[in-house]
């Protein structure tokens, strides 16, 4: 295949200009699997999840994946064996946990609304801790942990009210007036319900601030708010406080952003953090996996409307929501590479108009039949893949040195109505 250098994403040219993933062909898998496909790259992922943990290494830290980024057993799996715990947002994330094989002792489980069903069936598998973010839910949670005679141990999830500067508003979660989290204000008047519950035990605090924040000073600031409350909580008697969570957020590069530097992250925080006596959690998602998968896809044809020029592909907004539902950016490029390249809007095939990955970009001149990739698409891609125009989910494939496997097999027509009955079963009551 001709010597390559391996990049930060695990993707890197062969002298021959061919877009390759660790030491697989994007051709042999294109011709193996088919397209649409995401890829993976095992080595990238290794070695995000390595740096972050030797940057935080002067403190005990846990490191909890964040898995709604990207739930892949296999993608788990590759975590799990590097020491990985989790941070989970539904019952369907703890299933998909304990089928990769973490134990409930290294979940943490987040989230704004957890139904009482999700919530027993927390409690009976042993997690490790719930993110707590509103009284009711302390209340709810009480009850639930009361009923079935166990005690829950909860983190207040505290809402810092920082400012934080991320490239989409959706994106933004640590500000006055988000819908996340315990508003800093009342969080004292939290802890004293906590401590008062009978079946509640409060073990710890938490923040989550944003997603893809590049700068240290909202965590800096959040922090200092958490270390502040800690010291009022301990004075009120909340003595089996454990862990400080500061959430996960960490920028990755889609197009010229400034990634997190780990090095400063760390100089800015850890003495703070090694001063409070507490354990570090930190729950990174796209940081580990962002940069780490593409989607793979097929040009279909070139046209020309209204004195525009598009590239289809095989590829749509049900496979990548992201360019439609965030306006967001993601690298186009050629898996072979081309001497030309020219201003087009690359679409997808979906009867939608929002159906497109790039807008009035310059991209390599592409004809029917090449392939091309859409860049750091290993988060919140197929996890936030759908049927629409019923379309069959695209397969995921997982490369680890000079080999691949199918982690996720394409879905056909039958599944696209395997759970609607044929005929309906009618009922009055």
């Amino acid at each position: 295949m001709g010597e390559s250098v391996l990049t930060a994403s695990g993707f890197a040219r062969t002298a021959s200009g061919e877009l390759v993933c660790e030491g697989v062909s994007l051709e042999a898998i294109a011709q193996a699997v088919g397209t649409p496909v995401y890829v993976y790259s095992s080595r990238a992922i290794r070695e995000q999840y390595d740096a972050l943990d030797r940057a935080l290494a002067p403190v005990p830290h846990r490191l909890h994946y964040s898995m709604k980024a990207n739930s892949n057993l296999a993608v788990l799996r590759l975590l799990q064996e590097r020491g990985a715990g989790l941070d989970i947002v539904s019952g369907g994330e703890l299933f998909r946990a304990r089928k990769a094989g973490f134990s409930a002792d290294s979940i943490v489980f987040s989230g704004v609304g957890k139904s009482v069903q999700e919530l027993r069936e927390a409690l009976a598998a042993g997690i490790l801790m719930f993110n707590v973010e509103s009284f009711f839910e302390l209340e709810q949670l009480n009850e639930v942990a009361t009923g079935m005679g166990v005690r829950a141990p909860v983190a207040l999830r505290v809402n810092p009210e920082v400012r934080v500067d991320t490239p989409h508003h959706y994106t933004r979660t640590g500000e006055r007036g988000n819908k996340f989290g315990i508003p800093i204000d009342e969080a004292l008047d939290a802890a004293q319900r906590a401590l008062a519950l009978p079946s509640i035990v409060l073990r710890g605090l938490d923040m989550h601030i944003g997603s893809q924040v590049s700068h240290l000073e909202p965590y800096r600031d959040g922090l200092e708010r958490l270390l502040d409350l800690h010291a009022q909580m301990r004075a009120i008697g909340a003595s089996d406080m454990r862990y400080l969570d500061i959430g996960g957020g960490f920028a990755v590069t889609y197009e010229d952003e400034t990634p997190m530097d780990l090095d400063a992250l760390a100089a800015a925080l850890l003495p703070k953090i090694e001063k409070s006596g507490l354990s570090l959690i930190v729950e990174p998602g796209r940081f580990i996996v962002g940069n780490a998968g593409v989607l793979l896809a097929r040009v279909m044809h070139r046209k020309k409307s209204g004195g525009k020029e598009y590239i289809i592909s095989d590829a749509g907004m049900n496979d990548l929501v992201r360019p439609s539902h965030y306006d967001a950016y993601h690298a186009v490029e050629a898996v072979h590479a081309r001497d030309t390249r020219s201003v087009v809007d690359v679409v997808g095939p979906v009867c939608e108009s929002g159906d497109f990955f790039a807008l009035d970009r310059e991209v390599d001149d592409v004809e029917a039949g090449d392939l091309i990739v859409v860049r750091t698409t290993g988060a919140y891609g197929y996890v936030m893949s759908f049927n629409y125009n019923a379309r069959p989910r695209v397969a995921e494939v997982l490369v680890d040195g000079d080999r691949f496997a199918v982690a996720t097999r394409r879905e056909n027509y039958e599944d696209l109505v395997r759970l609607e009955p044929q005929q309906l079963e009618w009922r009055t009551d």
